[in-house]
Formats: C-alpha cells, structure tokens, sequence
C-alpha cells in the first residue's frame, strides 16, 4: 500500500505538464532573446547616446579652440619674429601694420595691444564692428589701465597665459585677455595681449546652437556664464563687481535652475567621466538635459567649461523606444504562452478523455464509454480510432464472455483462467411450457420475447455477483463462486432465484394487463465441487463449469414440474443450498428426490417468494 501511494504521489497530470513543459521551453527561449536583444539595445543604445553627446561637445569644441588656436598660434608667430628682430618698438608703423594684418582674419578677437616693458606701445581694435579696423599708439597706464597689471603679470613668467574675466571699464565690457611674452634671448622686451569679448565669444555660441540645442561656456568651478547665445541681452548687467553673470541671471529661463538640477549619472548613457550630466524641465514642462564639462584642457588655458543642453527625447527616445519594445515582447511572450498552454490543452483533451474512457473500459462500464472524438492530430487521430474499435470490440466480447470473468482477467493482466476446482452453486432455468407459450409469434416476436425475459433474469444474476455461464433457448446456466471467490455462494444463488421471481411476477402483471399470458419458469439450484476455468479446443474455449453438480442442478430444474406444474416460479434447491442460506429465507422442505443420472436421492428445499 505504502508503495502505491508514493507510486501515486510520483505520476503527473498531462494538461500541466504538458502546459508547464512546454510553456516553459517558450518562456526560457522568448525571455532568453528578449534579455539578450533588451541588453544588447540597452548597451548599443547607451554607448549611442554617448557617442552623439561626445560628436557634439568636440564638435562645440573644435568651433572654439579654432579661433583659440588662431589666438595662440599669433602669439607664438609674434614671438618668433621679434626673436628674429623683424619686429622693433622703434617702428611702430610696422608694428600697427603688422597688428592690422593679424587681426583682420580673427574675427571674434576684439583687439590686439603690442605694448614694451614700460606699457607703451600700439593698439588695433574692430571699433563698432562695421568691418574697419583702428590703430594707433597706446600707453596702458593712461589708456587702457586694466590691462596693466596683466603686462605686469607677463613680465614675471615666460608662457602666455589667459586672464580671469575682466571688464574693461572703458569698454563697458568683459573680456578674456591672452597674454604672450615677448623675450630677445633671455632679456624681456614686452608682450602681447589679444582680447576676446563675451560678445565674440557668445557669437561662436550663437552660430553653433539650433532651436533645440543650445551650446553655452561656463567660467570653471563657478555657474557664471561667458558665453550664451542669448548673453547679448544681458550685458548692460555686467560691471567691474560683475564680470561675469550668474547663470540665472541671463535670458534661459531653463538653464537659470541649472544649480538645483540633478546630477545623473554619465554610466546611464556610456558619457566620458569629464561631462557632467544633469536633468531637468523647462517652462513648458518638456524634460531636457545639460551636459557640462568639468574642465577642458583643449582651450588653450581658458578659464572656460563647455555647455549645452537639448531636449530628452533626444537620448531618451531610443531608451522609450526599447522599453516599448521591451513592453510588446513581454506582451507577446505572455501571449505564447497563454497560447502553449492552449496547445497543451488541446493535446491533452484527447488524452484526458482517453484516460476516463480507459478507467471506465477497465471497469467494463461500456455503457458509459462515449467515443472519443477525431484530431487534426495524426497521432491522437488513431488513438481515438484504435480506442473507440477496441471498445466496439470489448463490447461485441463482453457480450460472449462472463462480465465478471473479463473484469478478473482485465485486473490480473492475464489472457486466460487455467481450470482449477472449486466450491460452486449452479443455477438453471427454464419457461414452464414454452412451446405453447410461443405458438402464433413470428421469428422477431419469439426473438424479442425470449431476449426480454433473459434480461430479466440476467440481470438478477449480474446484482447478486452470479456469472451467466450460457443461455440455452430459453434457459439460463450461472453460477457463483467462480471467477470471484465468495463466502458463501449459495446464499448469492437463492437471492438471485428470489430475485428473479418476483421480476417474473411483475414483468407477469405487465403482460396480463397487455393481454398476454403469463409466463411460468422453474429454478434448480445446487452446490457443490466442480472443475471451473477455460476449457475447449486451443483455438476455442469456454469459461465454464464441468461436473456432477451441475447435471445435479439441472435435473432439480425439470424436477419443478412434477412438484407444482401450475406454479408461477417454482425454485427446487439441494439440501446443500439450504444449509448455506440465512434465516431470511423460507424454506419447505420437498423431502428426498430421486433425480435423473444420481444413484442417490437429493434432499430437496423449495424456496417460498
């Protein structure tokens, strides 16, 4: 027992299993895929982001450090002339010559101021910027005095450097001076200052934004603004305590909460660690990204960080657009397996039902088999066919062969019932007077009355555990004790005989109120030993029973007739009946009879109903 409960703990249901298995080899594949597409995206889409972020800072920066080069590159071609003694504070024509050829094609410089160790010397400047260019003599103590300190600061060091941002204010401005050393061998002969405006630079700035990215400079380790597009509006605001504005002070109203906005970090799209990336919303309620630089060794010694921000959607798109992606392959996925467990179910139905018609079939309740219905499955196709024929067929058989008998053989797993002997009661029929009883019917009328009271008595004998051995005309052989052992087969014997009387009493009434005659049957039970198994040819058996107590059963069933000829049922059983049956039932003892083929008389009972 113990065994066949852990054997029934271990078997499985095929509708989730099936579901389950293959549900699962969808789930793991779709899931597999789309974690691998969803982490591929996700890192080509990020490494994406950060090479469009990292194309537009250097393209921002290659549109300043062109004109820084510019810057630098006439410092350092200043030095090497007058290195070469081709420039001379004694000629300053040539000198105010040679700062007009090398202003002319700097365009964002503002001015040029050649100046000796004393701070004289010359100038050229744009003016008003309407293209022509002023020069002329200069001294910077009493001319332009802010610049004094830087030629100050020049003659202390031999590498140019750039100012901090100073407002000049005879200009009324700010701008970012470089200063360049001018030395003849070691002695120092002066120096070169080229001047840059925020209005020149915020003018590179200008050419280089669009409607939706804006590109600004940012003065390092402060929110003071240099260069902005919209800084034009702002510079009657700037002074000698304000050189520069503060980031909320200028025309953006995005970009003036740039000191509250969130850092993010750069990983999220694969950003260089030298870019700060923040986030924030502008007036419309549109999100938008900064992205500043922590310093930039590329401009040439300027104080200056590189900005820009520009709407979200422009590295968030691609993360949307994967999300979504991410969302219809989750959708789908669930979908695929909703429909493997569809599938499933349909491969199990078939399989199902055979399993409940198999229990059944194994039962022999044939009756409640239904036919198990076709497939588009070639498989379950002719498992239906093979299950529904086989039925037919246990159908056809257990109509030839004892029910009892199959159900044994089906339970034990075996194909036949070798003989072996045993305790019996033998039962025997027979109508009372069946010739006249069918005169005047037609073959089908003789057919249907006689199939109608087999089934009659048949089915006393199937309710009380009998087994019809065979119908012989109008008569019925069973017996008890064999295939199933029973304890007491006799009693099960009596009970059917009693049984039968009082279904041939009221099948009786029914025929009397039809207007027909009743019918009259004699029982002859007996018990005793006899040889019960498959017996016949090999290629033909009988599940039968053979001996003496058979013959001795039929002949108390033709005894009947001489006991009580008139008699509706008249059931003779042996006195070896009687000594098994229960008080329940009455007996009249018949006393001893002698019967056809036994040398010693029976002692025989009748069975009141």
């Amino acid at each position: 027992m113990l065994e066949n409960a852990v054997s029934l703990r271990k078997k499985l249901f095929i509708t989730p299993t099936l579901a389950t298995v293959i549900g699962s080899f969808v789930l793991v594949t779709a899931a597999v895929i789309l974690i691998i597409q969803a982490v591929t995206s996700e890192t080509v889409i990020r490494q994406l982001g950060g090479t469009l972020v990292d194309m537009g800072m250097e393209s921002s920066e290659i549109a300043f450090t062109e004109q820084l080069h510019a810057v630098t590159e006439t410092g350092q071609y200043t030095q090497a002339s007058w290195a070469r003694n081709e420039l001379s504070f004694d000629d300053p024509d040539l000198l105010v010559t040679y700062l007009y050829g090398a202003l002319a094609p700097m365009d964002r410089v503002s001015f040029l101021v050649l100046v000796d160790e004393t701070g004289a010397g010359v100038d050229v400047d744009r003016g008003e910027a309407d293209g022509q260019l002023l020069g002329g003599d200069v001294t910077l103590a009493s001319d332009i005095p802010s610049l004094m300190p830087l030629a100050e600061e020049a003659a202390k060091r031999t590498d140019p450097f750039w100012s901090d941002a100073l407002y000049m204010p005879s200009r009324e401005h700010t701008y970012f001076v470089y200063t360049h050393p001018l030395y003849e061998g070691d002695d120092y002969r002066g120096s070169l200052l080229i001047g840059m405006s925020l209005e020149r630079i915020s003018d590179i700035t200008w050419h280089i934004s669009t409607d939706d990215i804006i590109v600004f400079l940012m003065k390092e380790g402060s929110h003071q603004v240099i260069a902005h597009p919209t800084l034009h509006d702002k510079f009657d605001d700037l002074s000698s305590e304000t050189p520069l504005l503060h980031v909320n002070q200028i025309a953006d109203a995005f970009l003036a909460e740039f000191a509250d906005m969130p850092r993010l970090k750069s990983s999220t799209f694969d950003i260089a660690d030298g870019l700060h990336l923040h986030a924030g919303h502008d007036q419309d309620g549109y999100k938008r990204f900064v992205i500043i630089e922590e310093r930039n060794e590329n401009l040439m010694g300027m104080p200056a960080r590189i900005g820009v921000h520009f709407p979200a959607e422009y590295l968030d798109q691609p993360l949307h657009q994967l999300m979504s992606a991410i969302v219809v392959g989750t959708v789908l996925l669930f979908l695929s397996l909703i429909g493997a467990i569809y599938l499933a179910r349909r491969i199990a139905r078939p399989v199902q039902r055979a399993s409940v018609a198999a229990q059944e079939v194994a039962k022999l309740n044939l009756d409640a088999v239904e036919p198990l219905p076709s497939s588009v499955i070639r498989e379950l196709d002719d498992l239906s066919k093979g299950f529904n024929a086989m039925v037919g067929g246990l159908t056809a058989f257990n109509r030839y062969v004892p029910r009892t008998l199959v159900q044994k053989l089906l339970s034990e797993g075996r194909a036949d019932a070798p003989p072996e002997e045993r305790e019996v009661a033998v039962l025997f029929t027979d109508i009372a007077g069946y010739t006249a009883a069918s005169e005047g019917m037609s073959a089908s009328q003789t057919a249907a009355f006689v199939n109608h009271h087999l089934s009659l008595l048949g089915a006393e004998i199937t309710k009380r555990d009998g087994t019809i051995d065979k119908y012989i005309g109008d008569s019925v052989m069973a017996f008890w004790g064999a295939p199933d052992h029973l304890d007491n087969p006799a009693e099960h014997a009596a009970q059917a005989a009693l049984g039968m009387a009082a279904a041939i009493h009221a099948d009786n009434q029914k025929r009397q109120a039809n207007g027909d005659k009743p019918v009259r049957i004699r029982v002859g039970l007996h018990l005793g030993p006899l040889v019960v198994g498959d017996i016949g040819a090999p290629g033909r058996v009988n599940y039968t029973v053979i001996g003496d107590t058979v013959n001795a059963a039929s002949r108390l069933e033709s005894l009947g007739k001489e006991i009580d000829p008139d008699a509706e049922v008249v059931i003779l059983a042996s006195e070896d009946i009687a000594r098994h049956l229960s008080n329940d039932i009455e007996c009249r003892p018949i006393g001893p009879q002698k019967v056809k083929g036994r040398a010693e008389p029976l002692q025989v009972v009748r069975l009141l109903a």
